[in-house]
């Protein structure tokens, strides 16, 4: 029989991708693992593997195809000993069934949602027709373990996932069946279909707004998935989130100090370019580590905003916003507060390459506890962020810039950086933003408490 391959939701919040590349042809031959194709989501690329064994009988979406609905047929393989042109014509007859349709985008603003992880394979028919799930949430869990639960008969909201994120995975299914438990109902009440994410608020017609300008004076840039994305996500922070901002001045002197006697001493390594430092700490790695410890010190204002109860975390996750060709993408540092400078601007380096080659998974951007936005590269003295929810905060970094200070009564000459904190109300009051804000001026100002 032949089988199906459909365009899988590789985050939770993903509904449609571009099939940016084929990697294999019709006519090849494929096993349980092989790499089939490249899928672009909003802000990564992801490559999708294979679950079942079979030859390639027709790619029916071309590479280079954008907005393919997740669930929709992309392909269709031929099993073993099956021919070929008979399963080219006679796949793809089932439609894809709407329970295997991706959470709507508005589900990764609340704070109680995990990202899942990338889908390691492409769902097949079997796996698509998965029961549904009787509460009407959904489950996350591997194509192969959808397939062997319809197989064998068992309700995958009733299986405890033990995969990253709680994915239920293959050896949760094996566990089930051995068990005995987990059986699917015979049938499913009718459930009412899920609400529609909001749309984004329209502004005036498109064609109003180009009649305002000289035909032949402007060129169209179509909106892409990440253009979207952005937008539809920060428009929802700003009509959400009631933000209020607290700015602190903070001397960089000593901070610049160490930071010079600190790279001086790094060691060296060798790479293909020759040896090299084993690290090089900026400015931005002394503010992502002095962030983390300014959570940790004030635990309160870790947390994430839900209608029945605020979310204390118990790791500061420090999201650091990375510019990319036409858009922004917030890779995640997790558990900042315990790593060491060096470890904190090696992951940065690696986080802000992939990103910027759209090979990040979901779960290294997705979450977070907070966000670093830098500007001061590009000489701006202060600035505000919109926060990034489910986040409650995010501090935004001016430049440092000479300026005179007082200090014992004389007047000298210092490095001073000005970081302006947006904090979620709902979340953290105005004495606790303070609170957070004096602690990471303490560390800035005092850097070598960051070493011990």
């Amino acid at each position: 029989m032949p089988i199906n391959i459909t365009m899988p939701a590789l985050s939770p919040t993903m509904e449609e991708g571009n099939l940016s590349k084929w990697l294999v042809k019709e006519g090849d031959k494929v096993k349980s693992g092989d790499v089939l194709a490249e899928i672009e989501t909003d802000k990564a690329t992801m490559e999708v593997e294979s679950v079942d064994e079979g030859t390639v009988a027709k790619l029916v979406v071309a590479a280079g195809t954008e907005g393919v609905k997740v669930n929709a047929l992309i392909a269709i393989l031929a099993a073993d000993g099956e021919d070929v042109s008979a399963a080219a014509a006679g796949g793809g007859a089932a439609p894809a069934p709407k329970a295997e349709a991706a959470p709507a985008p508005k589900a990764e603003a609340a704070p109680a949602q995990k990202a899942s992880e990338p889908a390691p394979a492409v769902a097949t028919p079997a796996a698509a027709a998965a029961p549904a799930v009787s509460s009407g949430a959904k489950t996350f869990s591997s194509p192969l373990a959808r397939r062997l639960a319809k197989e064998a008969g068992l309700d995958l909201s009733a299986v405890a996932g033990s995969g990253p994120h709680g994915r239920v995975v293959k050896a949760d299914i094996e566990k089930a069946v051995a068990s005995g438990g987990a059986k699917a109902a015979p049938a499913v009440a009718p459930q009412a279909a899920a609400a529609p994410a909001p749309a984004m608020a329209k502004g005036p017609a498109d064609d109003t707004v180009l009649k305002l300008f000289p035909e032949g004076s402007y060129e169209l840039l179509p909106h892409d998935g990440m253009r979207k994305t952005i937008a539809s996500r920060l428009t929802e922070s700003s009509q959400t989130v009631p933000s209020y901002f607290v700015s602190m001045d903070c001397e960089l002197d000593a901070l610049m100090k160490l930071r010079a006697e600190i790279n001086k001493s790094s060691p060296m390594k060798k790479t293909d370019k020759g040896e090299v430092p084993a690290f090089k700490l900026s400015v931005n790695d002394f503010i992502i580590k002095a962030m983390a410890l300014a959570l940790r010190d004030v635990p309160m204002a870790n947390a994430s905003w839900t209608s029945t109860a605020r979310v204390l975390h118990k790791h500061a996750d420090v999201g650091v916003a990375v510019s990319i060709p036409d858009g922004l993408i917030t890779p995640i540092v997790r558990k900042a507060e315990t790593k060491t400078l060096s470890a904190i601007s090696n992951e940065v380096k690696d986080l802000a390459r992939r990103a910027r080659d759209k090979k990040l998974k979901p779960e290294e951007y997705q979450g977070g506890t907070t966000s670093v936005s830098n500007l001061g590269m590009f000489g701006v003295s202060n600035f505000t962020s919109i926060v990034n929810l489910p986040q409650a905060s995010i501090v935004s970094i001016g430049a440092g810039v000479e300026k005179p200070i007082v200090k014992n009564g004389e007047i000298k000459v210092g490095t001073v950086m000005t970081a302006t904190f947006a904090f979620d109300h709902r979340v953290i009051d105005g004495a606790l933003g303070a609170e957070l804000a004096s602690a990471f001026k303490r560390y800035i100002e005092n850097p070598m408490a960051m070493l011990v």
